[in-house]
């Protein structure tokens, strides 16, 4: 019986440790995210705390003042998830439940969603109020990266 015990604890070790090597792997593998503004939006930069407060609905404008109009990718897609796990620490559950209490109390409403990077991208190029995610391969001079996700 303390054989089998043993082997079990053994197995379970195993199998997590399998697990972290693969979540090591994966999250190695994921696509660089990036931050956009318009080219016309003279914002230089942001940090990952600013860019959370924007997305998060604590904060409707830039630090230089002016109004942000967060955009978020589609619910469900890599990129969003990413994005939300990397920059607020919060699982798609989580922000789930964030945005519900937000919406029962009346005290925000989620970004508006947009198909994909490509979407996101023309929209942001063309409102220097937007402020959207998109993955690094799809930058082209008509945005500017504020934000490398890490």
């Amino acid at each position: 019986m303390r054989i089998v015990n043993h082997l079990r604890r053994l197995g379970l070790i195993l199998l997590a440790a399998g697990a972290t090597g693969l979540a090591s792997a994966s999250a190695a593998g994921a696509s660089d995210l990036v931050v956009i503004v318009s080219a016309k939006n003279p914002l230089a930069g942001l940090n990952a705390d600013q860019a959370a407060a924007i997305f998060l609905g604590q904060s409707v404008r830039f630090p230089g003042g002016t109004e942000a109009l967060p955009l978020d990718q589609c619910l469900g897609s890599a990129a969003r998830n990413e994005f939300y796990a990397r920059v607020t620490s919060k699982t798609p559950a989580l922000m789930k439940a964030y945005w519900s209490k937000m919406l029962f109390t009346g005290r925000g409403q989620p970004p508006a969603e947009l198909a994909d990077s490509a979407a996101i991208r023309r929209k942001v190029a063309d409102d220097p109020t937007a402020i959207g995610y998109i993955e690094r391969r799809a930058l082209d001079p008509s945005v500017r990266a504020v934000l490398v996700v890490q």
